[in-house]
């Protein structure tokens, strides 16, 4: 086993040229320059904290104040770490690299990769994704003959990361959580989980905070080592840091009691994965000598803009005193779009894309959509796709959560961890090797009668009771990860990933089948393979473990790019800390945003209402709000009541639009097949068309082609944009002015024409 030591050292001698300060403004500047004892930065939206907390750490560098590896500063993404370190290092030098800079789960991991030995793990455990939870969840469950369908294993899991998060153990679950039929079952399955984690050599995402503060309890020399050892602290998006966060944090602080949290009441938003924003509104009763410093300046929005954000917030009761203030423009008023439903949102949301990239000369990367949930994305894809607008989806499948990628990935945690039953489990048949279920379930049986990992069992398959071919596929499958396992250390992890991939015959398998989509599976497989190319390329020192923490702590926000000229469709809890020069909020309505609706609690309106105030202020220039008067969800039609929010917010700020008209577009020139629909908001009011009542008569089959005008009973008028086959089997696809596209069967659909 490797050995790690920590020492505290004393700080060089050789300040650095500290000018970079000169820029601050006077709040800025007290909170860089006090560095001693807890700091309270109250930072207001866009006012600047980032550059604030960057230049605090150069700072306290340039200083001589500590040394890099001193400095520990947690972080809520691996990108905004990433961004600062560059920056310090570019204010500092090289040695900047050292600092203890990340998100709670990677530094803490680090730790963990460290320490663990004291809490009976060695250092290559395996990080379980909240997939490997649920299928380890799964089968306890049916082992205890849970019906997985009634309760689903993900329910379970919510409740044991939630009863974590409090840092509420197994043995003290019934006293907490006992309030519904799930918690009986999550009592039962918790330290049945719990242990099977630890015969796995496993931790989930939760312990990555759990366990070092287990650690920190029990092991006293160890937690005054790590006090020693940091000066500063300095947290991000302390608003939405979680108990365990809070208390294991609060342990380190305890050595020095230099630690600084940077936040804004107003922008907790994550109280769902178990945030508690009582941890920055008590912060002083924490630390009695806290000084606290507001940053009100906001630098990145209109006046209209912030002017609107402060009238919506302003309807929260508990929170910090601040007064957010703006030296930028006017800037335009907001403009407020009311459509029919889902489909002519999109479209005119797009229309507003054209226009402010045709008239205002934006790019798409200056361009965001945001939304309150990840399934909302889906019309809007459709319409930008068909109106060739690019865009990019932050929210999506990651490439990491693919399954041929998942599967490589197993492979690897398997020579890294072999006693990673849920790696194990997911290819010791993949490809079909010979090991059916059957098998599969007499090995689990026969290792949990001996209290041993599967592994252990494989290796001594022959004492089994299994048929022989399946032995003899279980001993080719073990001699496999043994003998690439065997090149670790001695090989580049390239090399290794290939032979293992050969060995097995993972891709080999793609390669046979040679189907469209089994060839695309194995193009991922190749740039997993890529991913470990580079990794090895730009690591100091390389390890496959290294390799596998980075990639189980991976965040699709930290794979944005900013730059790729698309525009960016998230949610608004992603777009969290991001800004974009235009910002378009969709689907403001009841029920949808806020979520809760008639029955929601007003600590939840209040969170939902801090999350409209997140998307508001990611706005720099451009804003637009947009609700549809119906939505179609779950297959029904419903009518849907513009969002609470709307009437909050001031309405000087606002410019509404009503629902447009569409138009012929010829003018364009562009495609008859084109969907591209022009409203009357975008065309000046001398130029808007008014349509006289249409005049219908019946439509033959065959008069039907893209871009004629018909009349539906239900849908009422639309343009037929889409044609499959003729006579009485073609199917049309119809953009209806009221309830947006449709696809219909031509020869039942009962159409008048109004060409």
């Amino acid at each position: 086993m490797k050995t790690f030591s920590l020492k505290a050292e004393e700080p060089a001698n050789n300040p650095v040229n500290t000018d970079f300060i000169k820029g601050l403004n006077k709040p800025q500047l007290e909170a860089v320059t006090h560095t001693d004892g807890p700091l309270l930065i109250i930072a207001g939206a866009g006012s600047g904290k980032t550059r604030v907390l960057t230049f605090r750490i150069a700072y306290i560098l340039g200083n001589n104040l500590a040394r890099p590896w001193e400095i520990l500063a947690l972080t809520f993404t691996n990108k905004a770490a990433r961004e600062m370190k560059d920056r310090i290092v570019q204010l500092i030098g090289d040695e900047a690299r050292n600092l203890w800079m990340g998100t709670f789960h990677s530094v803490f991991s680090k730790i963990l990769r460290m320490e663990c030995h004291h809490i009976g793990y060695s250092q290559d455990f395996s990080i379980y994704d909240t997939d490997d939870s649920d299928r380890l969840i799964k089968g306890i469950m049916q082992e205890m003959n849970i019906d997985t369908k009634a309760t689903p294993p993900k329910s379970i899991r919510f409740r044991i990361s939630a009863a974590k998060n409090k840092l509420v153990s197994p043995a003290h679950f019934p006293e907490q959580f006992m309030s519904s039929s799930v918690d009986d079952i999550a009592a039962q399955i918790y330290p049945v989980y719990e242990k099977r984690m630890k015969m796995s050599n496993a931790m989930d995402f939760d312990d990555l905070l759990v366990k070092p503060i287990e650690l920190f309890e029990q092991h006293a020399d160890v937690l005054q080592r790590y006090q020693q050892k940091f000066r500063y602290i300095l947290i991000d998006e302390y608003q939405d840091t979680n108990h365990a966060q809070y208390m294991v944090t609060k342990m380190l602080a305890a050595g020095h009691e230099n630690i600084c949290v940077v936040g804004d009441d107003a922008q907790s938003i994550y109280s769902f994965r178990g945030a508690d924003i009582s941890n920055i509104l008590n912060f002083k009763n924490d630390y009695p000598q806290t000084t606290e410093i507001p940053l009100e300046q906001n630098y990145r929005s209109t006046a209209a803009i912030l002017k609107c954000a402060d009238s919506l917030i302003k309807n929260n009761k508990n929170q910090l005193e601040k007064t957010l203030w703006t030296e930028n423009e006017q800037g335009d008023r907001i403009i407020l779009l009311e459509s029919f439903d889902q489909w002519d949102e999109a479209n005119r949301v797009a229309s507003y894309i054209h226009k402010l990239k045709l008239q205002k000369g934006y790019r798409y990367n200056e361009i965001a959509i945001l939304y309150r949930t990840n399934y909302q994305s889906r019309v809007f894809e459709d319409v930008l796709r068909r109106k060739g607008i690019p865009y990019q989806l932050v929210g999506g499948m990651s490439f990491y959560q693919r399954k041929e990628v998942k599967d490589v990935i197993a492979y690897l945690r398997l020579l890294v961890n072999p006693n990673d039953q849920e790696a194990l489990m997911r290819v010791i048949n993949e490809p079909t090797r010979g090991i059916g279920q059957k098998t599969i379930d007499i090995l689990q049986q026969t290792a949990r009668k001996a209290d041993i990992p599967v592994w252990e069992v494989l290796k001594d398959v022959g004492s089994v009771d299994i048929y022989t071919p399946a032995k003899n596929s279980i001993a080719q499958f073990t001699s496999i990860i043994e003998d690439a396992r065997g090149l670790l250390g001695e090989t580049p992890l390239l090399d290794v990933a290939r032979h293992l991939m050969d060995a097995t015959g993972y891709i080999k398998q793609f390669v046979e089948e040679n189907s469209h989509e089994s060839l695309g599976r194995r193009e991922n497989v190749l740039e997993m393979l890529n991913a470990v190319s580079q990794y090895e390329e730009s690591a100091e020192n390389p390890s496959l473990s290294e390799f596998l923490q980075q990639i189980s702590l991976y965040s699709d926000i930290d794979d944005l790019d900013e730059n790729q000229p698309t525009v960016t469709l998230m949610t608004a809890h992603a777009s969290k800390g991001l800004e974009f020069p235009a910002v378009i909020i969709v689907g403001l309505e009841e029920e949808l945003f806020p979520i809760g609706g008639r029955n929601g609690d007003e600590a939840n309106f209040e969170e939902e209402r801090r999350l409209f105030y997140v998307a508001i202020t990611r706005a720099q220039k451009h804003l637009l709000f947009s609700h549809a008067r119906s939505r179609s969800r779950f297959g029904e039609e419903s009518r849907m009541a513009r969002s609470r929010f709307l009437d909050e917010v001031d309405p000087n700020t606002i410019q509404t639009e009503t629902g447009g008209t569409i138009v012929q577009n010829g003018a364009r020139n562009r495609d008859r097949n084109s969907t591209y629909v022009e409203y009357d908001w975008e065309k000046p009011a001398a130029t808007r068309t008014k349509m006289s009542p249409p005049v219908s008569v019946p439509v033959r089959e065959g008069e039907v082609t893209v871009g004629s005008k018909v009349l539906h009973d239900k849908f009422g008028a639309g343009k037929v944009i889409h044609k499959e086959g003729d006579g009485a089997d073609a199917r049309i696809t119809v953009f209806f002015q009221n309830y947006g596209q449709k696809k219909l069967l031509l020869k039942y659909a009962k159409l008048k024409s109004l060409d």
